[in-house]
């Protein structure tokens, strides 16, 4: 089983993709394929035995234009393009509209072409002007004829047939007019055929602005990492690009360079700015043995790094791949939308014909006949329908995105807004999952190089909190001499002359000292925390509480989910005891404790089976099942590579405020999508009956023309309502 996005060309209504959409699933050897309107690409899943050109040639028996693989390359030059020629075409559709329909307002018209003096010359006129329309429409009436042969109809094929309606008809009474059989001066409608292919087209071009636009968050990712790097040889250095870059290769970032590629230093310290993905403002401190990310900046120092990740492994191209295929998801309310896009256009065409039919049994003219009919086609395009909700899915992705949240799926942005449940994993969720040295009693002064130079010696967990706690503060390590382990109660070595014991309070009993600390212990018991007694020269020096500090915004969101009707769960292996502590702080009733792997699994299904709609949160490989069975799955990017896999959603930040995030952009995308498919049903719901006559007796008609403008306002209303989304606030409580 393979796996291709593609780029599409010709795509211009959810019609469009939705008939793509199926009409690829039928093909041999596909297994599954999505269609993304916005992106204008498909996302295929197909067997090994299949070839590119296959999947092209499906496309292309389609009606659509296969352009290669799906890439986000810079659109300037073909929307300069586009943009160009929409300006000659606005000033040329103004002098059309002075010379066919000046005439109404009483404007001054040179006698030549003039309606009344020199009708055959106004008609010539008219005909030459719609000519370059035509041109300008060209890949409309190419896309809107195939897809009728394909049995397909979609947007282009309602404004071929309106034009091409319009426009014979108008060269028939042209001809008419010329062979002086009749006088049909006022039975030409070559400005609605022309004016409808403008419209359109200025339609799409603001689709193409704001579909651009919905792409500057993933292009902004993609342009964060440089293009050359410098790599250290064994003749000095040398600039290569990116592309040259290969695994294990040295390569070098000085002051204000950017890093090249994901790699680990090897030489050299200095401060790195990544906050373009952790958010944190302030710079962090790389030295030996640290990672860094492709397209941080080393704000002071040098560095010697090797490339560990490059090109599409790199930490950057996963952001945007996530981004991608989340687009490419749909969700359950833009299916619905490309069901009603399906039945629409046909239904449309047959109303068309109905009303065609009516009115020439009713004895209607056949100029107010036709001029119905090409309205119903034009009036009900449905761009704004197709752009209803992919538009403000993709922008919502890439706000997400830059708030550093991944989704996987689109499709979450509408389950998350459903959720009801929110279950915690403590260990590294909840909490940093990294011991520290949370509280000190001190009974004596000038111990703690002692104690960083006896755990130094040692290989138990505990130990690496005290040495990152002997380079946080630069104290600098004796030498230990007679380094002891006691099983079960802790170390001993001697330092300069001094005995000295680190470990539980039955150290106390061993060296017979009488325990008048027991209060103190158990204070820093009762906070959660293991306790380090520090004995020198059988002097009882202090007690050292460590324990796993809780995430900072931990409380703050818990009270924000609680204040949001949603129960909150804490869910972990952890004893008891360390729980409660942890959860009493946080302010969480419920807590399970004590629980294996199976067993979180477990209690995730009996919540689903309790019609909850349950959030996991969590980072650890034990968590992994139950991040795959929940609803929605949550992993912070710190957490192992199988809870990242595992997760329907990565917090790249760390930061559980993101969930409210989550929460938040979801319930206004939601909402935002309802509010697009209001106005484009609305739109449609209004226009129709007011296009096919209905109300021609209360004195509201509509023309061909009138209908492009509709039109293109419907389109223009649902693209701006959906960019509102990148303003968005974050709103707490």
């Amino acid at each position: 089983m393979k796996h291709i996005t593609l780029k599409i060309g010709g795509m211009t209504c959810s019609a469009c993709s939705n008939s793509l959409e199926k009409f690829l699933k039928k093909q041999p050897g596909i297994i599954d394929a999505t269609v993304n309107l916005v992106l204008a690409c498909a996302s295929i899943t197909y067997e090994d035995n299949l070839k590119v050109q296959d999947i092209n040639n499906f496309i292309k028996r389609s009606g659509f234009e296969p352009l290669g693989l799906f890439k986000l390359d810079d659109e300037t030059k073909t929307f300069k393009v586009k943009y160009i020629l929409l300006i000659s075409y606005s000033i040329l559709s103004i002098i059309f509209l002075y010379i066919s329909m000046g005439h109404m307002f009483g404007l001054p018209l040179f006698k030549f072409i003039d309606m009344n003096t020199n009708p055959k010359n106004y008609a010539i006129c008219l005909f030459i002007l719609t000519i370059p329309y035509l041109l300008y429409g060209l890949n409309i009436f190419k896309a809107g004829i195939k897809n009728i042969f394909y049995l397909s109809p979609n947007m282009d094929t309602l404004v071929t047939i309106g034009v091409f309606s319009s426009f014979i008809y108008s060269t028939i009474n042209t001809i008419l007019l010329l062979l002086d059989k009749q006088n049909t001066i006022h039975n030409l409608y070559f400005e609605s055929s022309a004016i409808v292919i403008f419209f359109v087209n200025l339609g799409r071009v603001i689709d193409s602005k704001a579909k651009s636009k919905t792409k500057e968050a993933i292009k902004g990712l993609v342009q964060i990492t440089p293009t050359m790097a410098l790599l250290k040889t064994d003749d000095g250095f040398k600039e290569i690009t990116i592309d040259e870059v290969k695994p294990s290769d040295i390569l070098v970032a000085r002051t204000g360079d950017k890093i090249a590629v994901d790699g680990v230093i090897i030489n050299g310290n200095g401060y790195c700015d990544e906050s373009f993905l952790t958010g944190e403002s302030k710079p962090s401190k790389k030295t030996i043995d640290s990672k860094v990310i492709a397209g941080s900046i080393i704000q002071n120092g040098y560095i010697e790094y090797k490339a560990v990740k490059i090109g599409k492994d790199s930490t950057i191209s996963e952001i945007v791949r996530l981004v991608v295929n989340s687009t490419n998801n749909k969700a359950k309310i833009s299916m619905v939308a490309d069901k009603v896009s399906g039945y629409f256009v046909p239904s449309i065409i047959l109303i068309a014909i109905i009303t065609l039919i009516v009115y020439l049994i009713i004895g209607k003219d056949i100029n107010t006949t036709l001029s119905t009919f090409v309205s119903i086609l034009v009036v009900a395009c449905p761009c704004a329908l197709g752009l209803a909700t992919p538009l403000a899915m993709v922008i919502s992705t890439g706000e997400l995105a830059k708030r550093g949240i991944l989704t996987k799926k689109s499709n979450t942005l509408e389950i998350v807004p459903k959720i009801d449940t929110i279950v915690f994993d403590k260990t590294g969720t909840l909490t940093y999952g990294k011991l520290k040295i949370s509280s000190i009693i001190e009974y004596q002064k000038d111990y703690m190089p002692y104690v960083v130079s006896l755990e130094a010696k040692s290989s138990h967990p505990i130990a690496n909190t005290f040495i990152e706690y002997a380079k946080t503060n630069k104290i600098e390590l004796l030498d230990v001499a007679d380094f002891e382990v006691l099983e079960g109660m802790g170390l001993k070595g001697t330092i300069n002359n001094k005995i000295v014991y680190l470990g539980n309070n039955k150290i106390l009993s061993l060296l017979n000292i009488v325990n008048i600390f027991e209060e103190d212990e158990t204070k820093l018991r009762q906070k959660g925390n293991t306790i380090v007694y520090v004995i020198i020269d059988k002097i009882v020096y202090s007690i050292i509480g460590i324990s796993d500090v809780i995430r900072n915004n931990a409380k703050s969101v818990i009270e924000q989910l609680k204040s949001r009707n949603i129960d909150v769960i804490m869910l972990t292996g952890d004893n008891k005891e360390t729980a409660e502590i942890i959860a009493y702080e946080l302010k969480i009733e419920k807590v399970i404790s004590n629980v294996l792997p199976k067993e979180k699994l477990e209690v995730i299904q009996e919540l689903i089976n309790n019609n909850k709609t349950v959030m996991m949160v969590g980072d650890g490989i034990n968590d992994a099942p139950s991040l795959t069975l929940s609803t929605i799955g949550v992993s912070i990017n710190s957490g192992t590579d199988i809870a990242l896999d595992a997760a329907d959603v990565i917090l790249m930040h760390d930061d559980l405020n993101n969930i409210i995030d989550l929460l938040y952009i979801s319930k206004k995308t939601i909402l935002n999508i309802k509010e697009n498919l209001f106005w484009a049903f609305f739109y449609n719901i209004l226009m129709i009956p007011i296009a096919i006559g209905l109300f021609r007796g209360f004195g509201l008609s509509l023309t061909p023309m009138l209908g492009g403008i509709g039109m293109t306002i419907s389109s223009l209303t649902v693209i701006l309502n959906a960019l509102r989304l990148k303003n968005i606030k974050i709103k707490g409580v």
